[in-house]
């Protein structure tokens, strides 16, 4: 590797993709007598993330493997790059995007008892053209209805190697500390952040009313433990 380093190649490779890459992937960017193994892949990601510890982009993994990407708190003058806003979605959407996270595999029947509402087709549909969600199974019971469970794309978006990343329950809980240390007035919209990688806020609504908020996660106070499952081929995350 005399006229360029495994770093630089990886470096380019990465920009080039516009995507995230696995390992093997990176491997296969160079003649098979002359590949890398999978460690000196690694040191030259970290070498590579070193490098741009003091600037406004930085090497990430997520769960479809590594990118280059702009820091997360630079989002702000970044966004002003695009006209159109981000995405905002109805607490309804974020709250079933939140149960299927941490209950998966789940029915939408039982996303409906757990809420106390119906879950309209849209919120169902949204989620699965965004590619977050996806049928993984069928319940063996009478009617065999759907199992939905979070994909790679949905960690990939929300900046997750695995589900184990995703904040806890007991921290999704505790807003009303998080509000106190924000020192908001009576009256003010209470807020939790979450902690996901884009720091997005949900605002709590009153009622289950298709409220627009910006796009986030939250939780019912009596969700249990999630019992997990990677919706893209059945195998449990971690």
């Amino acid at each position: 590797m005399s006229e360029h380093s495994i770093k630089t190649i990886i470096e380019a490779a990465l920009l080039a993709a516009g995507r995230p890459l696995t390992l093997d992937q990176m491997q296969a960017l160079f003649p098979e007598a002359a590949a890398p193994d999978k460690g000196e892949l690694r040191e030259a990601l970290a070498a590579l993330g070193e490098d741009y510890a003091a600037r406004g982009i930085e090497v990430k993994e997520v769960a479809s493997g590594w990118r280059i990407q702009v820091r997360a708190e630079l989002e702000p003058w970044i966004s002003r790059l695009w006209e159109e806003k981000a995405p905002r979605y109805s607490r309804a959407l974020l709250e079933t995007l939140a149960l299927i996270a941490y209950r998966q595999p789940i029915t939408r029947g039982e996303i409906e008892d757990i809420r106390g509402v119906s879950v309209s087709s849209s919120i169902m549909k949204t989620l699965q053209e965004r590619e977050w969600v996806r049928v993984v199974g069928h319940r063996d019971v009478p009617g065999r209805p759907a199992m939905y469970g979070t994909t790679r794309e949905f960690l990939d978006y929300f900046n997750l190697r695995s589900l184990d990343e995703l904040p806890t329950l007991q921290a999704l809980r505790d807003i009303d500390s998080i509000n106190a240390e924000l020192d908001l007035e009576p009256g003010e919209p209470r807020v939790a952040r979450i902690g996901m990688a884009d720091d997005l806020d949900f605002v709590a609504a009153p009622d289950d009313s298709d409220v627009a908020v910006d796009a986030g996660m939250t939780t019912a106070a009596d969700r249990s433990e999630p019992s997990v499952a990677d919706a893209a081929g059945g195998e449990v995350l971690h």
